[in-house]
């Protein structure tokens, strides 16, 4: 399943004018800022989904009665880009473990690039929800690998793909070649990707706009 958030208008559109924009988005505080509420609507969204169970709760004045989750999901995102998409469904989902991964693009000379995966920290989500995180959904290498590798570890019952901006190719390329029970929700969803793996007109580089310029390697 694949979920565009901006088919509807919400204050989304409004975020994604400014994360896009090439003026606003050297405000590195509001670009992260953005990220999160980006992520604060997914998890909204995605916590419509899941399991509830019915909890008594003492008030002052009496007994309430609650529904409350009945498992909390597991929290993952990709190193470094991933880190404020990540905080926003975190202060949601507050009481979940979380998993890092890091996985980025090895640029080679001729201009290709091979996907480097070197770094993998997660809890247990044999039979969990795992809610994966990354801002750009480009060629899709980098998630396919990435879910390969948490499977590794154990099978999630669903795994919920959070991005900001996704990109029909990279779209099919994750469903053709993982057979998770998997749920896209995109901040928006773009048709070009250039011959060297960028989404048109996409946003830039989510880490560097974040974060800072990094040498490459």
């Amino acid at each position: 399943m694949i979920i565009n958030l901006s088919e509807t208008n919400s204050l989304v559109g409004e975020w994604l004018s400014e994360i896009r924009n090439v003026e606003v988005q050297q405000d590195r505080m509001r670009f992260r800022r953005n990220m999160e509420r980006l992520g604060e609507v997914a998890a909204y969204e995605i916590s419509k989904t899941l399991d509830y169970v019915e909890k008594e709760v003492t008030t002052p004045m009496g007994i309430a009665n609650c529904r409350v989750l009945k498992t909390q999901p597991v929290l993952a995102t990709i190193l470094r880009a991933g880190l404020a998409l990540h905080q926003g469904l975190l202060h949601y989902f507050d009481k979940a473990d979380h998993a890092f991964i890091s996985a980025y693009r090895k640029h080679n000379h001729d201009g290709s690039f091979d996907i480097s995966l070197e770094y993998v920290s997660s809890p247990s989500i044999e039979g969990q929800v795992l809610i994966l995180s990354d801002p750009m959904l480009a060629t899709g290498s980098s998630l396919v690998k990435t879910i390969e590798h948490l499977e590794e570890i154990g099978k999630p019952s669903h795994i919920h793909l959070v991005v900001a901006i996704a990109c029909t190719v990279g779209i099919e390329y994750v469903l053709r070649n993982t057979k998770a029970n998997i749920t896209i929700w995109a901040g928006d969803i773009d048709d070009e990707l250039t011959a060297k793996g960028y989404i048109v007109p996409g946003l830039g580089d989510a880490g560097d706009l974040a974060f800072g310029n990094k040498l490459q390697q």
